[in-house]
């Protein structure tokens, strides 16, 4: 029985010494191997494959992340200097909204992972938002909230779609995808990395997901906690589509893939796994990670945030009976502007930029709008486009580096301004964490943007950690999240060393290169 495995597996933890975590990030695929005092015994890491068929299109080869997967969680436990059989578990975080569909009966997919970087329904987001349809739901939810005073009819009546959201991408699958269209409704799975990664690893017998992943699809609903009918029914995607939503207890890794069977004891969003590995446990916790993009979440406790300006609120993670609610601001581009600047050679080593940036007094003027993706909260428009403006002929690389860093540190001001506004509980603790985090220069400026203290702990790669936080607690390798929190360490505290008003000038030079970068592309670019 499954409660019968359960026990084993617990059994079998207590006396290994090593847990698994494994992020699948938007650049870099990476496997740590943790042990009892969360200390990382060998690691493995690869590069994310990405794909541009299309202007806008972004992509992921399935099998050669199926093939990468497998590789970093060998190479990992290899490096550690062990064998699979003494590893007690394995937890996975992924990457969120990025899916793919499948034929249930051959395992085959319909097409390439679609990532949560892709524009190709942009034309489709800005024609829901703008559509009829979706000011009468607005109409009709805001009279409902009059009558029942229901918090989920405030989000109804605030509802708006973006192209980050798997549903307007599926939806767009689903019209355009012909195999995918024509598939008997009960032979079609969908599914994102997590859930394919289980699939595959369990040969088939487990097609789930988490609540964290399901929650950050925008077609769940996290009052009902299921999926959603009501928006299923509108963008016409079958309700036999979707996984099963679990919270822990994934079955274990097929023994032929390894040579034993690893329990999988957790599934979660790269984001939420963050926020469990920097141990953001209480309401009113904040985690800032700078990855590709800048996430912000906020810990709400039990209450499920209900957004007015674009904060979107998430299942965090679910242990048995408790749920925790988190509300996210995000921004697509932070460290995908700075690989960007060093394929055209504006640098030769990331740890150049901070100082490249202090070099010089002030960016002279340019400003640099991060926006290869749109722009997300609070301005939202996925038309947005990344320039440059204010050049000069005496502009060198060490104003438009610091133009770039300068443009990441405006967004967090922008984000958490938002998150100060709209979300109820009083913030905490912020910790970072992220490779972007590693950017001295970006951090100050942040710190003193907010005024605020910032922790960064010495080691960023959080989503692995959380991953194998909550793989470790869930087979009883941890007790407790006490015990958890006694093994993060901190590395340093960013703490306001200028008064923001010293940014004032920029920050208003920048918000109006922003505005000229709004609506650049019409509709039909994508």
């Amino acid at each position: 029985s499954p409660l019968m495995l359960q026990g084993l597996a617990r059994a079998a933890a207590a006396s290994s010494s090593y847990v698994v975590g494994v992020d699948v990030g938007s650049t870099t695929l990476r496997c740590h191997v943790y042990d009892k005092k969360a200390a990382i015994r060998g690691s493995s890491s690869k590069k994310v494959e990405t794909l541009y068929p299309h202007l806008g299109w972004v992509e992921l080869d399935p099998e050669v992340l199926w093939t990468q997967f497998m590789d970093v969680i060998k190479e990992a436990v290899q490096a550690a200097g062990l064998q699979m059989n003494q590893i007690a578990g394995l937890g996975i975080s992924t990457q969120r909204g990025t899916f793919i569909t499948w034929n249930k009966k051959t395992g085959k997919p319909f097409h390439n992972f679609i990532s949560w970087q892709d524009l190709r329904a942009a034309a489709l987001v800005n024609s829901w938002n703008r559509g009829l349809i979706l000011k009468v739901i607005h109409v009709i939810s805001t009279m409902l909230h009059f009558l029942t005073w229901s918090d989920r009819y405030v989000i109804a009546s605030s509802l708006t779609f973006t192209t980050h959201h798997v549903s307007l991408r599926l939806s767009w699958v689903l019209q355009n995808i012909t195999e995918v269209r024509t598939a008997n409704e009960n032979n079609c799975c969908f599914g994102t990395i997590d859930t394919w990664l289980l699939y595959k690893l369990t040969k088939g017998s487990v097609y789930a997901t988490d609540y964290s992943n399901a929650s950050s699809t925008g077609v769940f609903d996290p009052f009902q906690m299921c999926w959603s009918s009501v928006l299923s029914k509108l963008f016409s995607i079958p309700m036999s589509i979707y996984p099963p939503v679990e919270d822990t207890n994934f079955g274990s890794v097929d023994a032929e893939i390894f040579g034993v069977p690893i329990p999988i004891a957790a599934l979660v969003a790269d984001q939420q796994a963050a926020m469990f590995g920097e141990c953001c446990f209480h309401e009113g916790d904040v985690k800032l990670t700078m990855g590709t993009g800048i996430f912000w979440d906020v810990n709400t406790g039990n209450h499920l945030h209900t957004p007015s300006s674009g904060l979107y609120p998430l299942i965090g993670w679910k242990i048995g009976k408790e749920v925790v609610f988190l509300a996210e601001g995000n921004a697509s581009d932070a460290g995908s502007t700075i690989k960007w600047a060093k394929e055209l050679d504006l640098f030769t080593s990331v740890d150049e930029t901070a100082r490249m940036a202090r070099s010089v007094v002030d960016s002279e003027g340019v400003c640099f709008v991060p926006s290869f993706s749109g722009l997300q909260v609070p301005v939202n428009d996925p038309c947005a486009c990344a320039s440059f403006m204010g050049l000069k002929p005496s502009t060198t690389r060490n104003h438009l580096i610091r133009a770039m860093l300068e443009s990441i540190a405006f967004r967090n001001k922008q984000l958490y301004d938002t998150i100060v506004k709209e979300v109820r509980v009083p913030l905490t603790n912020i910790r970072t964490d992220g490779g972007v985090s590693n950017n001295s220069f970006i951090m100050q400026m942040t710190s003193d943007l907010i005024n605020k203290k910032i922790d960064k702990p010495v080691n960023t790669d959080m989503s692995c950690l959380g991953a194998a936080f909550l793989a470790g607690l869930a087979l009883g390798f941890w007790t407790d999240k006490e015990q958890l929190k006694k093994l993060r360490r901190t590395e340093i505290v960013f703490e306001p060393q200028r008064d923001s008003g010293e940014y004032k000038l920029a920050m208003d030079n920048w918000t109006k290169a922003v505005q000229r970068s709004l609506n650049w592309y019409n509709q039909t670019s994508y």
